[in-house]
């Protein structure tokens, strides 16, 4: 239940003001459906989280020993301090136009691509590579996702410009060094 905790908690705060957040107010004040959109959202998580938790938790097996410890404490610490950095939304990221397909689709398709890469696949990959438990970080960092994306579905830009960002960030920031630390420490 650890796993499941920690991941869902990292990834609510994580996510806050994060590109893939912005692509959610975008989608919803384009195609103003918040429906097919959340599908969306939940589909492509759990797609792109399984698969960076089932790599983190393969290479946690495999990558044993007294270091890795500092491996993954090192990394959560670098999470920290990219979680400083604010996203950037570019419009290149936002679907163009609504041709062939539905606005799950799209949604499902934007999600996938934006979230590759981006701090929350790294860091569910981490979580899965520490607590060796597939199942409980992807459901975690699903929900998490879950968690900031829907107020942002439903409320749109007006609540995300009034969100204080960056005291969220901190907070991000924070929650990463803490669990960077707790690794190198009981890990």
């Amino acid at each position: 239940m650890e796993a499941f905790l920690v991941s869902t908690g990292l990834v609510a705060i994580a996510e806050i003001g994060d590109k893939t957040m912005l692509l959610a107010i975008v989608l919803a004040a384009r195609f103003r459906k918040p429906w097919p959109i959340l599908a969306g959202i939940l589909a492509a998580t759990l797609a792109n989280h399984a698969l960076a938790a089932t790599v983190g938790a393969l290479a946690g097996e495999f990558l044993q020993g007294p270091w890795m410890k500092w491996v993954l404490g090192v990394l959560f610490i670098g999470f920290a301090g990219w979680a400083l950095i604010p996203d950037k939304f570019e419009d290149s990221e936002a679907p163009s136009t609504m041709k062939a397909g539905s606005v799950f689709l799209t949604t499902l398709v934007a999600f996938f691509l934006v979230e590759m890469g981006d701090k929350t696949q790294v860091a569910t990959a981490a979580l899965a590579a520490r607590f060796e438990q597939i199942l409980l970080v992807t459901a975690g960092t699903t929900f998490g996702m879950m968690l900031a994306n829907a107020p942002a579905v439903f409320i749109g830009e007006a609540a995300a410009q009034r969100l204080p960002l960056k005291y969220i960030r901190w907070a991000a920031a924070a929650c990463f060094a803490a669990i960077g630390v707790w690794i190198l420490i009981a890990g």
